[in-house]
């Protein structure tokens, strides 16, 4: 606790599932919490987590390099965790100008702002699909990062810009690449974890774009944050300077068993409905977490079903909020 009183921080991204996630965290060690963001919706995880008005949210785009170095400025920033993107795939195919906009060039702005003025910790969010298809599994950090799809291309991007300002320029920065996040709060229903829970709780039959075999890895997002701010605490440290890390289980779990453990935990009896059109799935992908645990000292503590167990029960009880 006594490492982040006092702390001014910036998380990008404090508004969507994981940036709230942290952000309510930080405050509760006592740190300065500061976002950039172009809106706050009513139904927004800060709102939901009723730490908004607990927040300095400075309005703007993260794109706008004037706009991030006033910030890092004015507010004496000296920890900035950088989490604003377009965070789901099939999106960013349809939306490939702006995810290129925010996630590539939203990186290299924070970065570059970051270098000028000093920031003392920087840590920016990729992802496992940056590794995209690989022959060895599993993934491990080490690996060339062969994404080849606009999302993980994106965050390829990221991540290697995020290198190059740690080779090149010393910055104190290092990098994040995460499984599959799930837990309470998630509002994007787009995605499978909470979109499958909302479905079955309505009573509604769930559809499973892939053909269901797909294996990938879950975190669950208190872990995944635990991770973030171990990086952070560490920063000062060679072995962890520029250095990129996984966070995972470690253990991948099929699309279909997912969404059959989330039917048993939500009491229903229902047949999720296979329609096999999604394409360029990679078929297994799942994360060595070795690296994390030998430099760090950090390991999962949820479960894949306690974790989906405390987040059925969240969904369950906020079911009525979600359709406001």
């Amino acid at each position: 606790m006594e490492f982040w009183r006092g702390k001014k921080v910036l998380v990008t991204g404090a508004n969507g599932f994981i940036g709230s996630w942290l952000t309510k965290r930080l405050i509760g060690k006592g740190a300065e919490v500061f976002t950039i963001t172009r809106d706050i919706n009513k139904y927004s995880n800060l709102r939901v987590f009723g730490i908004k008005e607990k927040v300095n949210v400075v309005e703007g785009d993260i794109v706008n390099y004037e706009l991030v170095s006033k910030v890092l400025r004015k507010y004496e920033i000296d920890t900035c965790f950088h989490l604003a993107a377009q965070s789901v795939a099939h999106i960013a195919e349809k939306s490939i100008l702006s995810t290129f906009e925010s996630n590539i060039k939203g990186t290299w702005v924070l970065l570059e702002a970051c270098k000028n003025f000093g920031v003392e910790r920087v840590i920016i969010a990729s992802s496992d699909k940056a590794y995209g298809m690989q022959k060895e599994l599993p993934n491990y950090e080490e690996q060339a990062l062969l994404g080849r799809n606009p999302y993980s291309v994106s965050k390829v991007c990221a991540d290697v810009l995020a290198q190059s300002y740690a080779c090149t320029f010393n910055l104190p920065v290092a990098i994040v690449r995460s499984a599959n996040t799930y837990g309470l709060g998630d509002l994007n229903l787009s995605r499978l974890v909470p979109g499958t829970i909302v479905s079955v709780l309505k009573g509604e039959v769930p559809i499973i774009r892939s053909d269901g075999t797909p294996e990938r890895d879950y975190i669950y997002v208190e872990d995944l944050v635990n991770g973030y701010l171990l990086i952070a605490e560490n920063l000062d440290r060679q072995d962890v300077r520029g250095e990129a890390f996984n966070f995972g289980s470690g253990k991948p779990t099929s699309v279909l068993d997912l969404f059959n453990m989330i039917i048993k935990l939500a009491g229903k009896d229902v047949i999720p409905n296979v329609i096999g059109e999604a394409k360029n799935e990679i078929d297994r992908q799942y994360l060595s977490i070795a690296k994390a645990g030998r430099v760090l000292g950090w390991r999962p503590k949820w479960g894949l079903d306690e974790g989906l167990r405390e987040t059925v029960k969240w969904y369950r009880e906020n079911l009525v909020s979600l359709d406001r």
